[in-house]
């Protein structure tokens, strides 16, 4: 796919150019950023090199990643990046990160939201998941205000500096963002469906029953 750009009311989202080095680079000094995502650590100005102008252009050329950097539609720098990696039977995986001093505004769940659209819509997605560490409550926060379900815990789940580390997934599908999927969905009945039908239907056996015990005991005559 071509590199594109995506807006939202208030955000740009744009392949990351070469004049980005530096405000990436400030960025993911943070070590939260540092601790909680991917990105090596200590983060040097050649990665952020690296990540513009060979991983992000090979994730478009090959279509295995699709990153934007977020900055504001009336300019300014760049305060976040967002991407879909690791397509698997339909379902891509959403990641992304906010400079420290643009966070708690919202910016970030909105561009979260946007692509997960575009994903449905345009990328032939049939579930976006959304995966971190157990523990970083800052994206787990944004997940579930940007409308993803968390589902559980995968052990071992997160590859992350050379450990393995349980994580948290979540989804978003295209129905929780008020879209017609690509496929029909037919959810498994939970435990709770499960018993709530089995008492529906023991419910309707008792009635059925005693019904009939009713008929049954009108063709009986009465004694006298």
């Amino acid at each position: 796919m071509d590199p594109l750009t995506l807006t939202t009311e208030r955000l740009r989202l744009r392949p990351p150019e070469p004049a980005d080095a530096e405000e990436i680079f400030a960025a993911c000094q943070d070590p939260d950023i540092q601790r909680w995502t991917t990105v090596p650590s200590p983060y040097e100005r050649r990665h952020a090199v690296d990540y513009i102008g060979r991983l992000a252009p090979e994730g478009w050329l090959h279509d295995t990643a699709y990153t934007f950097v977020v900055e504001r539609r009336g300019g300014g720098p760049v305060i976040g990046a967002v991407a879909l990696h690791h397509p698997r039977s339909g379902t891509w995986e959403i990641g992304f990160w906010t400079a420290r001093e643009h966070r708690g505004g919202g910016c970030t769940a909105e561009s979260v939201t946007a692509l997960s659209r575009w994903a449905f819509t345009e990328a032939g997605a049939d579930r976006v998941e959304w995966r971190a560490e157990v523990g970083n409550a800052g994206s787990r926060a944004v997940a579930e205000k940007a409308g993803f379900v968390v589902e559980g815990v995968l052990r071992a789940g997160l590859l992350n500096k050379g450990t393995l580390r349980d994580c948290w997934i979540g989804a978003l599908l295209p129905s929780d963002a008020g879209l017609a999927g690509a496929h029909p969905y037919l959810p498994a009945q939970t435990d709770a469906r499960a018993a709530h039908t089995e008492h529906g239907a023991d419910t309707a056996r008792a009635v059925s029953g005693a019904a009939s015990d009713s008929a049954r005991a009108r063709d009986v005559p009465a004694r006298p």
